[in-house]
């Protein structure tokens, strides 16, 4: 299985609103995950995407969701952002999430924004 993270951007955060953190953990800065900003596909962009179902049950995570629909654990995410659900968190036992597909256009989508 692949890693979450893998391939995922670090960022040296050196901001001056964190100083006083820095300095109390006696580090020049925070290493951190770079977030990208993304929209939701266009209607014309989901009309071109294949969709399934998949009904939320105890013990399901999104990058289960991936590795199970896409093959690959770190894009996790694509369930999160299509659903405009961020976190586990906001999904509920029984609701249904749609998994796009494929996995290639739904890339390509992001690339063109």
């Amino acid at each position: 299985m692949t890693k979450r993270y893998e391939d995922k951007k670090v960022l040296l955060n050196r901001e001056d609103a964190y100083e006083e953190i820095l300095e109390d953990r006696g580090v020049r800065h925070i290493r951190q995950y770079g977030s990208p900003n993304l929209t939701h596909p266009r209607p014309e962009d989901i009309r071109n995407l294949k969709r399934v179902g998949h009904t939320w049950r105890v013990g399901d995570r999104y990058y289960k969701l991936a590795h199970k629909y896409y093959g690959n654990a770190k894009y996790w995410w694509i369930i999160a952002w299509y659903n405009k659900k961020p976190t586990e968190s906001h999904v509920t036992l029984g609701e249904t999430l749609k998994i796009p597909f494929p996995l290639y256009k739904v890339l390509s989508y992001l690339r063109n924004e």
